[in-house]
């Protein structure tokens, strides 16, 4: 009798331990859905602008427009959605409805510089196909996102923008590799570095096609590293240096850099 009632406890158990696992894959695909389509149309001035005035915020929607007809504060509001979207809804989430560690979500240090020759193999291929891609005209059209007026130097503005661009690639790397591959893999495992990867790759939708396809690639590899070292941390670095040498290398082809 103690027997069965021991192993129907264990059941239950293991039952609940289940269902929890598949109601947080539940609210981890639902919110990155939300999450992504929110960053989407917040992100865009034009958008948020009107949902300002819609909601009856006239005043702020009309100080939102001033701020944004600056280049560098209209890229400052742009990093904020994300850090919003990307970073603290996830945080939340994880903090007052999973009532977890971020640490169990790619944010801790032990473990981080992991496989760093994987990384630094990367950024060595890498840095040539950004190189070449360089003297291509979309490249340079879209690069960088702060684009330097005629005598203008780097400092401040233009370094200023690519402080905000790291905080933004953190943002960015958590919500996929952090929340997305961490928050699914107890209920897909290895899978849950896919679920993340065909989002990824649909936000790089606009940029250049050879990036875009890119992008699946790097959505797979950093995924499973950072799925095997439990941490996001090389992957935010690997991501950033990549960005910034692009950003460089479309200033240097543009007559910025070298005069």
């Amino acid at each position: 009798m103690i027997k069965a009632l021991v192993s129907k406890v264990y059941h239950d158990t293991e039952n609940n331990k289940i269902e929890n696992i598949k109601l947080q894959a539940f609210i981890v695909c639902i919110a990155s859905a939300v999450c992504i389509s929110l960053d989407e149309y917040f992100g865009q001035a034009n958008f948020t602008f009107d949902f300002l005035h819609q909601v009856g915020l006239h005043k702020i929607a009309d100080a939102y427009a001033n701020i944004v007809n600056d280049k560098l504060y209209a890229l400052a509001c742009w990093v904020g959605v994300i850090v919003l979207f990307y970073g603290l809804v996830p945080l939340a989430i994880i903090k007052f409805v999973f009532k977890d560690k971020f640490s169990n979500y790619g944010l801790g240090i032990k473990g981080a510089l992991k496989d760093y020759k994987i990384y630094l193999l990367m950024i060595a291929i890498m840095m040539p196909l950004v190189f070449t891609a360089s003297f291509t005209e979309s490249f340079q059209h879209k690069y960088p996102f702060y684009k330097l007026q005629a005598g203008e130097g780097l400092y401040p503005r233009f370094l200023a923008w690519e402080l905000l661009y790291l905080i933004q690639f953190f943002a960015v790397e958590f919500f996929f590799r952090g929340f997305m591959v961490h928050g699914n893999k107890k209920r897909f495992g290895f899978y849950s570095i896919l679920v993340m990867t065909i989002p990824y790759c649909m936000i790089h939708f606009g940029k250049p096609l050879p990036e875009t396809l890119a992008a699946i690639i790097a959505g797979l590899v950093l995924g499973v590293l950072s799925l095997k070292s439990n941490s996001i941390w090389l992957g935010v670095a690997i991501h950033f240096s990549v960005a910034i040498t692009m950003d460089f290398c479309s200033l240097w082809q543009n007559g910025f850099l070298f005069k």
